[in-house]
């Protein structure tokens, strides 16, 4: 057992010996644009069992799902030795530590675990001082930023590996990694083909070709070879719901700087799933634009949370609030605060009117969107996250017809779509009548502190008269 030297039984081929000289020298920031089957996880899962043994402490593996870690990583079998890849990469003869159920082992005091990154912010433990996000195109863009003042604290490092997934988040960290990796920062950043490497020889590469044809036609094969063996970020996402009205934003520049706009009302559309994501567009109506210029998405808050944070941004930046739409289901009520439908804990707050969008089944709630896409300007910066998961809305795949279902894929991506539904069903919709004055404050006296405490007071005192009067028409 002394004797047994890692990385175990295995060296770096050619193509990637760049990446592993980068790992194995200490470098903190790697991303890997890699074609499919060409080791990227290889790489980083022989660098993690290194580095396990040079700093004590806790290592994550993260898959986009919980699921997906545990059948393509935990329970994965090497096809080239026959082992399981666990085994493989973490010999059974040194691990000090190995608990089936969480996907965890261990190595010299340090820790591993498998996770997935759509429980990102619920994993007890150790902060990590080392991770790897595997497949990051597919996965919640929210992860890296949940995750990464936690490295930036301990000094730990970060690996990113994917094939490309359309125009989303791991085509902008890409960017980010090749520019500061040319200033000479410590970052690395490496895009291959499979062209490129010797794993396929050609004829191997046209059968392949071929093969995506036959199951999913001549174009979204030729496209998903592009993506997957060529790393080409062009290609259309499959499946993708309203990845065709996203392009024709761009192309017609309607994705860039658009922020928020002074002397227009702030309007809000939600989905809401205390118990999942809940996810916020911030929009304003001018002229004939819908100018979309922020996102918000958290989980297992509760409605103080939001209400606060309404609060800090309108503070922040000094807006006035229009119309807060939330989806039909805020009126279901819950047992949480004494049996209150959502809808009216948040009348409770007066955070400024409150109504709810119309009623739809999911088809005509996309169909209500992609009617509203040509109208919609989006702040690139303000609404990255919320951009990614409107190109990552997908419909579900039927692996045994091969064919894509009308049903959208229930993911991380569904929160972001869900909301903009929202804002389709809603922003021509007429304002609610009821609802709170505007602050009278912003119109009293400037330079009259006794003045404006009583503005203050005789507001606050109009907002819950007005929220009072929206309970009693409800109950």
């Amino acid at each position: 057992m002394s004797d047994l030297i890692l990385p175990y039984q295995w060296a770096p081929r050619p193509y990637q010996q760049p990446l592993w000289n980068y790992l194995s020298g200490g470098g903190r920031r790697a991303v890997a644009l890699w074609p499919r089957r060409h080791g990227k996880d290889d790489v980083f899962l022989r660098h993690t069992s290194c580095a396990m043994t040079e700093r004590k402490g806790t290592y994550w593996y993260l898959l986009p799902e919980y699921a997906q870690a545990r059948k393509s990583m935990w329970d994965a079998i090497d096809e080239e030795t026959g082992t399981r890849i666990m085994d493989k990469v973490f010999p059974p003869a040194i691990r000090t530590l190995y608990r089936e159920q969480e996907m965890m082992l261990g190595i010299a005091g340090s820790t591993f675990q498998l996770v997935g990154a759509d429980n990102y912010n619920s994993l007890v433990g150790a902060p990590p001082v080392g991770l790897t996000f595997s497949e990051y195109a597919r996965t919640n863009p929210s992860s890296w930023a949940y995750l990464m003042p936690i490295l930036e604290k301990n000094g730990g490092w970060v690996g990113f590996n994917s094939t490309p997934f359309g125009d989303n988040h791991y085509k902008q960290l890409c960017t980010l990694a090749a520019e500061k990796q040319a200033a000479g920062q410590d970052w690395f950043f490496e895009k291959l083909t499979a062209e490129g490497c010797g794993v396929y020889a050609p004829a191997q590469l046209q059968n392949i070709l071929q093969e995506l044809q036959a199951i999913h036609g001549e174009d979204y094969g030729r496209a998903l070879f592009l993506q997957e063996y060529e790393c080409s970020f062009d290609a259309a996402i499959l499946g993708s719901i309203w990845g065709d009205c996203l392009d024709r934003c761009q192309r017609e520049g309607r994705i860039g700087s658009y922020p928020f706009q002074p002397g227009f009302p702030v309007c809000t559309a939600w989905d809401l799933g205390f118990s999942d994501d809940v996810a916020i567009w911030f929009y304003q109506i001018i002229a004939r634009d819908i100018r979309v210029f922020a996102y918000h998405v958290s989980n297992h808050k509760n409605v103080e949370f939001y209400a606060t944070l309404l609060r800090d941004r309108q503070r922040a930046q000094d807006w006035t609030y229009g119309t807060h739409w939330l989806p039909h289901d805020a009126r279901a009520r819950t047992l949480a605060a004494g049996g209150k439908s959502i809808q009216q804990q948040f009348l409770a707050h007066a955070i400024g009117r409150i109504a709810i969008a119309p009623r739809l089944d999911h088809e005509e709630g996309i169909q209500a969107a992609r009617a509203t896409f040509p109208y919609c300007v989006f702040d690139a910066t303000g609404c990255k996250d919320g951009l990614s998961a409107l190109w990552h809305y997908r419909h579900e795949w039927n692996d045994d017809k091969k064919v894509f279902t009308t049903r959208p894929l229930h993911n991380w991506a569904s929160h972001g779509s869900s909301a903009f539904r929202t804002l389709s069903l809603s922003w021509k919709a007429p304002k609610p009548s009821q609802g709170p004055e505007a602050p009278l404050s912003a119109r009293l006296q400037a330079g009259n502190p006794a003045i404006q405490t009583f503005g203050r007071l005789k507001a606050q005192h109009l907002t819950r008269k007005a929220a009072e009067r929206d309970l009693a028409m409800m109950t």
